[in-house]
C-alpha cells in the first residue's frame, strides 16, 4: 500500500503526497538507523574471575557503543551456577554455545584462550560465523 498522489475527494494533492512521503521516507531510514546486531562476547571468566569480569564488562560497554546489542552469558550464569561444579559448567557452555548461534558475530577478546573459550570458538568456526578479535586495549587484531 503506497501513497496516493490524489485526496480522499480524488483531487491532485502534491503537497500532502510529498509530506507523507518524507515522513515514510524518514521513519525508514530510522528504523535503518535503529538496528544493531547481537555479537557474542566471548572473554575469559575463570581464573582472576573479579578481573575477568570487569573486562567483560568494559568489553560489553565498548561492543554497546560501536553500535552492537552484546550478548555475554558468562556474566549472567554464574549468578545462579556454579563454576566450579563441573556438570553445571558444561551445562553453561552449551547454554553459551546456543546463545551464540543467535548472534551475527562473536567478539573475542584477550591474549589468553581459556578452555572454555576454546570451545566457543571452535563452534563459531564450524558454524562459519565472523569472529572477530580484539586484544587487551578493545584493538581489532587479526588472530590471538
Amino acid at each position: 500500500m503506497g501513497i496516493d498522489m490524489k485526496n480522499s475527494e480524488g483531487y491532485l494533492d502534491l503537497t500532502c503526497y510529498e509530506a507523507l512521503s518524507n515522513v515514510t521516507r524518514e521513519e525508514k531510514a530510522a528504523s535503518k538507523a535503529a538496528f544493531r546486531p547481537l555479537v557474542y562476547i566471548c572473554s575469559p571468566f575463570s581464573g582472576d574471575t573479579e578481573g575477568n569480569i570487569k573486562r567483560a564488562q568494559d568489553f560489553c560497554r565498548f561492543a554497546l557503543e560501536k553500535g552492537n546489542i552484546p550478548l555475554a552469558p558468562h556474566l549472567m550464569f554464574p549468578q545462579f551456577m556454579d563454576d566450579n561444579n563441573e556438570k553445571e559448567r558444561d551445562l553453561a557452555i552449551f547454554m553459551d554455545i546456543i546463545l551464540m548461534g543467535k548472534c551475527q558475530e562473536v567478539w573475542v577478546l584477550g591474549d589468553v584462550i581459556s578452555r572454555g573459550m576454546s570451545i566457543e570458538i571452535e563452534k563459531a568456526k564450524k558454524r562459519r560465523q565472523p569472529i572477530r578479535y580484539f586484544n587487551k586495549y578493545f584493538e581489532e587484531v587479526n588472530s590471538l
